[in-house]
């Protein structure tokens, strides 16, 4: 293209780990004038909606909404079920499970981290050695983040869960769901998972501003032995109102609702387990191209082992200051935004240039994919970046399901 060509105009694709693309029923949905708060169709569409979010979390127990992003989920899951000096176990694959046992030490709680590497999942034999070695049974919960954002890893929730009842310990099994809800399969009653928290930007596909805490009886009961827990973050009204207002603790997040209730429509009339299998189609297109452009050049998946890989993220590696470049290029070029690498390096460091993330989350289809992995393709060519040829023509082969 000449110096003065510009193909950038036009549609973008934000093609980030969160917000993620937000569908035209859930933008046309919120597209209206605010609603009464105290009576009529809001008020209705309550009931039916907290369900519609239970079945998606694959849960029979309770859930409570809040204004907030995910790390206002975090602080609300805590507040509920953790008192300042109680002992928390924080197994982390990436930064995000840094950041809630972060968020822990700020409420006052003792936090110990079992870092795992920005590799790797969690080691499920370390955990439950270190859970049979608290006789004492001081470990409250632990804190497990089922995909970090930052690497792309998913672990195994319901391993965690066995590991907890083979060494016979009490404390809550808490999961992080942010990445992972409607997007890689998440079984919460089946898997054991006491407290779990998301919130809408990711696979709910809404606009960022609200999150939720689901949890089951036995958090319930810990929430109950609770000294205090502040007006804001108590799940209990929220989870069970007795007026309509107490499930936002004040005055609703009127056309989140309204997005939400038409992303949940989507999600049902697909199926979730549907948006599981178009999620690990297309996750799986992705890391074919990512193979066959890796195997000359520096291009890395940042996880080996495809059986650790997230279905709604792709953390990737490229020879620094490479990965920065690519994306400036395809976001200057031809409108299509990647994510930065969050948590691999210090920002602004030169190692932080080497990496990035690829969305592939929510309402996100075949050809999407493809537009995405053609764009990538003609940044690396137009930035002269070594790479393996055929990419395209495997991811292909995968959508197209040969």
């Amino acid at each position: 293209m000449s110096s003065r060509t510009n193909l950038s105009q036009g549609r973008g694709y934000l093609a980030i780990p969160g917000p993620s693309v937000m569908p035209e029923a859930v933008l046309n949905a919120m597209h209206r004038p605010a609603p009464n708060i105290y009576a009529g169709e809001l008020v209705d569409m309550m009931p039916p909606l907290m369900q519609d979010l239970r079945d998606v979390a694959r849960t029979q127990h309770h859930v409570a909404m809040y204004i907030g992003n995910g790390h206002g989920a975090w602080e609300a899951s805590l507040s509920n079920v953790i008192s300042p000096g109680d002992k928390v176990l924080v197994p982390a694959t990436g930064r995000f499970g840094i950041g809630w046992g972060e968020m822990a030490t700020g409420l006052g709680a003792d936090v110990e981290v079992m870092d795992f590497g920005k590799q790797s999942a969690m080691d499920l034999a370390r955990i439950e050695e270190r859970l049979k070695a608290d006789t004492a049974h001081e470990i409250k919960a632990v804190l497990a983040v089922h995909v970090d954002t930052s690497t792309s890893v998913v672990n195994d929730i319901a391993g965690v869960r066995a590991a907890l009842d083979s060494a016979g310990h009490p404390a809550l099994l808490m999961a992080d769901c942010i990445a992972s809800l409607a997007c890689d399969r998440f079984e919460m009653d089946a898997w054991g998972v006491d407290v779990m928290v998301t919130g809408c930007q990711k696979g709910l596909m809404v606009p960022p501003g609200v999150s939720f805490v689901f949890f089951n009886d036995r958090a319930a009961e810990v929430r109950a032995s609770m000294p205090r827990v502040s007006r804001f973050w108590d799940w209990e009204p929220r989870a069970n109102p007795e007026e309509f207002y107490q499930y936002h603790c004040g005055t609703a997040p009127t056309h989140h609702i309204y997005g939400l209730r038409a992303a949940l429509d989507m999600i049902k009339a697909e199926t979730i387990e549907a948006v599981w299998d178009r999620h690990t189609i297309l996750s799986r297109a992705v890391w074919a191209a990512c193979d066959v452009w890796g195997s000359e050049g520096t291009l890395a998946l940042n996880i080996a082992d495809p059986a650790l890989r997230s279905h709604a993220v792709t953390s990737l590696r490229l020879q620094a200051p490479q990965a920065t470049q690519l994306r400036e290029w395809v976001q200057e070029n031809i409108g299509l935004t990647l994510g930065i690498g969050l948590g691999m390096a210090e920002p602004g460091s030169p190692e932080s240039h080497g990496f990035f993330r690829l969305g592939h989350m929510g309402h996100v289809n075949g050809q999407m994919i493809m537009g995405m992995l053609g764009g990538m393709e003609a940044g690396m060519a137009a930035l002269d970046i070594k790479r393996g040829t055929g990419a395209l023509d495997a991811a292909a082969k995968v959508i197209g399901g040969v």
